[in-house]
């Protein structure tokens, strides 16, 4: 069963929950699913791009499948409104990057690497004191991509990020709003390889106006997403990350602690039995999909279906 609740009354509940956040330490588990949610239903949530979307439907209705009545909260929000909701038991599952949910976790104390056990054990570390549990990874990576157009790969043989560290000053760079402050975006290319820019262009994240921007010669260094399939369509370079900025961005599930508690074994194995059948390659291939005009929603159906999950 799936059920939406109104957008508007959650909006408001995770913006009360910010302010809370703010002013005191988050309420004790049992407190926060009591006044949160008291329900029997998981509550499936993503942030606000397209692929996130995806694997909330992908995970929420193979869990409806296995029996759970799912609510979604799909397309809530980045990542700064996501994570309260859920620490706040708002919502209970979080399709998570490894990676980047440590960065934001650790508050930037924790460097996340290219090595994925290494990353989980820190995030296990950071969920543990939030009542949060990170369940089995996937091999689903979708790592930040460093990417030129194949005119500007040939006229300034690019092939490396490095590479760019002679001509940055004559490049302009494209990439989502937040970009110059984000540890794997502009922060971390200035950090990492040295690099400064021309110009920097805030465009959508990882989206149409980014693919636009680099056709129409806009920018000519752009962020995005290692399971875009557009990179393909589009035939672009995507610059090797030789210096090993981009961490270990494996799709991992994230849930509330008492959700496991109160379901167990089984309700892990529903969500553990979809990451073991999700790799990068079928990820780029369900985006796909999407990007060519299905609804996520169906796209996901499909594919469990197929997986014999739906």
């Amino acid at each position: 069963m799936r059920t939406r609740r109104p957008a508007a009354l959650l909006s408001l509940a995770v913006a009360l929950a910010l302010t809370a956040a703010c002013a005191a330490d988050p309420a004790p588990p049992d407190e926060a699913v009591a006044t949160a949610l008291d329900d029997d239903a998981v509550t499936v949530a993503s942030f606000d791009f397209p692929e996130s979307e995806l694997l909330g439907e992908v995970y929420g209705q193979a869990l409806a499948a296995a029996g759970y009545d799912v609510r979604f909260e799909l397309g809530l929000g980045p990542r700064e409104f996501v994570q309260p909701a859920l620490a706040g038991g708002l919502v209970e599952l979080v399709p998570e990057y490894a990676g980047t949910a440590l960065q934001f976790l650790s508050l930037g104390e924790t460097t996340p690497t290219d090595d994925l056990a290494a990353t989980r054990q820190a995030l296990d570390r950071a969920l543990g004191s939030r009542h949060l549990v990170a369940l089995a990874s996937s091999a689903a990576q979708d790592a930040n991509a460093i990417v030129v157009t194949r005119t500007t790969a040939q006229r300034y043989a690019l092939s490396d990020i490095s590479d760019l560290a002679s001509i940055d000053d004559r490049l302009t760079f494209g990439g989502p709003p937040g970009c110059t402050e984000r540890p794997f975006c502009l922060a971390g290319l200035e950090e990492t390889y040295g690099l400064e820019f021309a110009g920097f262009l805030p465009l959508d994240v990882g989206g149409p106006l980014t693919h636009q921007a680099l056709s129409e010669g806009l920018v000519d260094v752009a962020l995005l997403f290692t399971t875009d399939p557009r990179i393909t369509q589009d035939r672009l370079v995507v610059l090797s990350d030789d210096l090993g900025l981009q961490p270990a961005e494996n799709v991992v599930p994230v849930v509330r602690e008492e959700v496991v508690d109160r379901w167990g074994d089984d309700f892990v194995a529903a969500v553990d039995a979809v990451s073991a059948r999700l790799d990068s390659d079928v990820l780029q291939a369900l985006n796909g999909e999407v990007l060519a005009g299905r609804e996520a929603a169906d796209v996901a159906a499909d594919w469990l279906a197929s997986e014999g999950r739906g």
